[in-house]
């Protein structure tokens, strides 16, 4: 395989760094975005339901009989889902886990359309997408899972 060259030589080094770096820096974006989503339906904070406000909601949005139950597994896989994956700890098990939850998220949101302004399914795709990177690639070299020395 024949090696591309750089029209900008310079930046190699700069690209040879971030290319180590960058998949640590998007897993940890993706779950630090995810956990104020889950305080604001567990705890209620950052403007929230908490989770009578969430159950609430889930009953007559999903039209569940209980929406407790998957206010607690939402908040729960966003909050705890969110950090682990921040953190690169089970990274497999957390990014499965919040594929199952924007799975759902897109459910809701595809009779809307696309594009998010309109209330679509545009930020739960392109989150879905992230979180299948790290469910299929792991937490990689700069993760909990790789200080442990196990791959879930």
């Amino acid at each position: 395989m024949t090696e591309q060259k750089l029209i900008f030589p310079f930046m190699g080094p700069i690209y040879d760094l971030l290319g180590e770096i960058a998949p640590a820096i998007l897993r940890a974006a993706a779950g630090l975005f995810l956990m104020p989503h889950g305080a604001q339906k567990l705890f209620g904070w950052f403007g929230g339901p908490g989770l009578e406000g969430t159950s609430a909601y889930f009953q007559s949005a999903l039209e569940l009989s209980n929406g407790y139950p998957a206010a607690v597994a939402a908040g729960s896989v966003e909050f705890f889902g969110g950090l682990a994956l921040a953190l690169g700890l089970f990274t497999r098990i957390s990014a499965g886990a919040v594929i199952v939850l924007l799975l759902v998220a897109l459910s809701t949101h595809v009779s809307s359309g696309f594009f998010v302004f309109n209330g679509g399914y545009e930020y739960a795709l392109l989150w879905t997408i992230v979180a299948a990177l790290f469910w299929v690639k792991g937490g990689g070299r700069y993760s909990f899972d790789a200080l442990i020395g196990r791959e879930f």
